[in-house]
């Protein structure tokens, strides 16, 4: 094994959490980082085309390739479960909607860690400090920061009827999602820059490209964490890898911050033997800490994909039918960076409440002007729009499980979708509701038919059903290293990300969310990792 040398603090994943890691660590000119991560730069051409995901989820290149576990919520079927592999992590291949979430999402967690520095009013000036608005600094948003943040540059007739009809549904247009309440009817805004992808990559690392106190490997896999027993206890003293066909050792003098996301931060706890002692013996892992929390409190968003057939407005379903039209879209892109390939794969969003005891919004949906049976799959030959709605605050758990002591085995992903009662109620809400803004004025000049999942689905219990047939992932994995008081046994982190148990290593990334939050989680995973940065800025050398 060679040395890769020794460094304050190694960085595990140039994901969302690790590239602004990497960026705000190296101010301190005497102090060395170490960024390690697994794919390969960010140099590939369809990562920067909004709709180039296409190409970038399922590619090898780009994406983990995972795959859940046959899931009986979702009529045992196994989804896809894409995980950028790539500079720039999920930023690089992930829909590039701007989202924080509601203010009650991080007041729950200043409650659940007992620590009022994850309350709303102190995350606030988090989000604002990485923000670049395309609307200037103001009250609610940060202009100058690293992350852009821009309008979408189309819009679509059908589109603008969905939004007149969710009005007339009682869900009120609204111009901004990002001021605590999202609640209402917009198109949403994106990490982008003049309708080319804003990835953290470009964000955060390409600027800082000279600093001679980072070094960045890529195509380097991380195989486990060096744990030591001391007399105080267990500690991190670095990591092992592969890179380049040769096998290293890094060690780290401050700390180690463990940055691979959702999946991969569990899998890497486990391989070290960190995680629950009886699941580690029968892969063959001997257990240096004995976690029980690792892997464990999976949560996701599960979005039902209801399509309607329509007529007389134009989709993408007959915008890109011809040889013609797909040449007609390259040209508009190719000269002003706008029209479908700048599109995100959703566009316009609602945040609605399933039944009016709900304290605040509690579903989230992406509508888009096309429609296809599942991803990768071409469009349909018909004129047809996809409302998919989501529960955002859903109360089934998952887990992420090792499968074997071999690093590049993939983990075993258990979502576990609508395996509770109130999922399966939320999720036959959704689906009415949809049902009725389908039905609104607005939208009946287009005579929208469903199609999917079918009007035959009609009681509480057949909509469930429903559900489960239609259910997808829209890819907002979190929650499994949670951050919690160190008397809950399930608590993985503290709430200053040290992993309980562990000197010297923090996990940074999504797995440390103890709820996920109500919308997209990208964003908020980098007010983690800036609030992280922080913390560990404070902390004594």
């Amino acid at each position: 094994m060679e040395s890769a040398g020794q460094y304050d603090y190694i960085i595990v994943g140039a994901g969302t959490a690790g590239c602004l890691l990497a960026n705000r660590l190296t101010r301190k000119k005497d102090t060395t980082v170490l960024l390690i991560e697994a794919g390969g730069k960010d140099d590939y051409l369809w990562i920067h085309i909004p709709v180039g995901y296409l190409h970038c989820i399922g590619n090898p290149r780009t994406d983990w390739l995972y795959k859940t576990e046959a899931d009986a919520g979702i009529g045992g079927r196994s989804l896809i479960y894409p995980r950028g592999k790539v500079l720039g992590g999920s930023s690089s291949i992930n829909g590039m909607i701007y989202m924080r979430g509601q203010s009650g999402d991080y007041d729950r967690w200043a409650e659940l860690t007992g620590d009022p520095g994850w309350a709303w009013d102190k995350v606030l000036p988090l989000f604002m400090k990485t923000e670049d608005h395309h609307g200037g600094a103001n009250a609610n948003h940060g202009g100058g920061g690293e992350w852009r943040v821009e309008k979408q540059r189309l819009s679509w007739q059908i589109l603008d009827a969905f939004r007149d009809a969710a009005d007339e549904t009682g869900i009120p247009k609204v111009d901004d999602f990002n001021t605590g309440d999202n609640e209402g009817c917009s198109y949403f805004e994106v990490n982008q820059r003049r309708g080319i992808r804003w990835n953290t990559a470009k964000a955060f690392l390409k600027p800082i490209a000279g600093r001679e106190n980072l070094t960045i490997m890529t195509g380097c896999h991380v195989e486990r964490l060096i744990i030591e027993h001391t007399e105080k206890g267990a500690v991190c003293r670095g990591v092992e890898f592969f890179g380049g066909g040769r096998k290293f050792r890094a060690d780290a003098v401050q700390e180690t911050l463990l940055a691979a996301g959702a999946i991969g931060s569990p899998q890497i706890l486990q391989l070290s033997g960190i995680g629950p002692a009886a699941a580690l013996q029968q892969v063959g892992i001997t257990p240096m800490v004995d976690a029980p929390g690792v892997g464990e409190n999976l949560q996701d968003h599960l979005q039902l994909r209801m399509i309607f057939k329509i007529n007389g407005a134009k989709t993408l379903n007959t915008s890109a039918a011809s040889w013609f039209g797909k040449m007609k879209i390259g040209l508009e892109y190719a000269v002003r960076q706008s029209g479908p390939m700048s599109m995100a794969p959703s566009q316009l969003g609602a945040f609605a409440r399933s039944d009016a005891g709900q304290a605040s919004a509690n579903l989230q949906y992406h509508v888009q002007p096309l429609s296809l049976e599942k991803f990768g799959d071409p469009l349909h030959p018909f004129p047809a729009f996809t409302a998919s709605v989501c529960n955002l605050r859903p109360t089934s758990r998952g887990h992420v499980r090792i499968a074997s002591n071999d690093s590049y085995a993939p983990p075993k992903i258990s979502p576990n979708y609508l395996s509770t009662a109130a999922d399966r109620k939320t999720a036959a809400a959704a689906l009415t509701l949809t049902r009725k803004i389908v039905t609104a004025p607005a939208l009946s000049k287009y005579k929208p038919e469903e199609f999917k999942p079918g009007i035959h689905y009609r009681t509480e219990d057949e909509l469930a059903e429903a559900a489960g047939l239609i259910g997808t992932t829209i890819f907002h994995p979190v929650g499994t290293c949670k951050m919690g008081k160190v008397d809950d046994p399930m608590s993985v982190v503290d709430s200053e990300l040290r992993v309980i148990g562990v000197g010297g290593l923090r996990v940074i990334d999504a797995s440390i969310m103890p709820n996920i939050t109500s919308g997209n989680t990208n964003s908020p995973t980098l007010m983690i990792a800036e609030r992280a940065a922080e913390l560990i800025a404070a902390t004594p050398r």
